[in-house]
């Protein structure tokens, strides 16, 4: 289980646990679940463009991501922002499987992109993510408290001249990144469920903001560790340990917390 060849695994996703778990409290807290499916899902065609012009399939996936974000504004601005999430969603699936279908891998990338290629994690992607994660983690930590009170309490935050769609912005941007960093390592269809479970259970086993923001921290490194251990003692795909264990810590913390 700590072979050399699954360093970059551990590595991987640690990073991603701690980048993941620090933005999945707010994700929980602004009830922006649905931006969190949707976003993974817009850096999707970008890894799939990466792919097919030969470039490290990182940068791809944060350019799509980002400009998901500047798509989702924009049309959240003309309607509705569970309308503008559907439209990111169908339009940007489209254009990946576009992408893919232009290529010669098709299903093996297809499988990578939506769920992970955690064995295939090479020494020279661990710097970008590295720095993806702190980028993220620094950039939440400099402006938490406003984001915490825009989030929680947005008539007072507007009396203290927070404004609301700067947060939106902030908040998304920091989502399109760690969206980006976690494809690579759990897939598009999971970086849901590392970015919710977590921080959902820490919300309802603690009702300190701090004390909860460092629970989800805490167990989405737990999820990440036990999904890669019972992942290599079983031969079964992390894929499938990361969503069940994640519906099962979330399943936990209603439980121990029953009135």
């Amino acid at each position: 289980m700590f072979s050399s060849y699954l360093l970059h695994t551990w590595i991987a996703a640690t990073l991603l646990a701690i980048a993941a778990g620090s933005l999945g409290y707010f994700v929980v807290l602004r009830r922006s679940a649905f931006a969190a499916h949707a976003l993974p899902l817009a850096a999707f065609p970008g890894g799939a463009l990466a792919t097919l012009l030969g470039f490290a399939p990182l940068w791809g996936l944060a350019g799509f991501a980002l400009l998901g974000v500047a798509f989702l504004r924009f049309f959240t601005r003309l309607g509705r922002r569970d309308v503008a999430i559907g439209l990111l969603l169908s339009s940007f699936l489209a254009l990946g499987g576009l992408f893919l279908s232009l290529g010669r891998e098709y299903a093996a990338r297809v499988y990578g992109l939506l769920f992970g290629e955690v064995l295939g994690i090479s020494a020279a992607s661990l710097l970008p993510l590295g720095l993806l994660s702190l980028t993220v983690v620094l950039l939440l930590l400099w402006r938490f408290p406003d984001l915490l009170l825009q989030s929680s309490q947005s008539e007072l935050a507007m009396a203290r001249a927070i404004s609301p769609v700067r947060m939106e912005w902030f908040f998304l941007i920091l989502l399109a990144l760690v969206s980006a960093a976690a494809v690579p390592v759990v897939g598009t269809l999971l970086v849901f469920t590392l970015l919710v479970s977590p921080a959902a259970a820490a919300q309802r086993l603690s009702a300190h903001p701090y004390r909860a923001w460092l629970l989800a921290i805490l167990l989405a490194e737990l999820l990440s560790w036990s999904s890669i251990a019972l992942s290599y003692w079983s031969n079964w795909p992390l894929s499938f340990f990361v969503g069940t264990q994640g519906a099962l810590l979330f399943l936990l913390s209603r439980i121990l917390t029953r009135t």
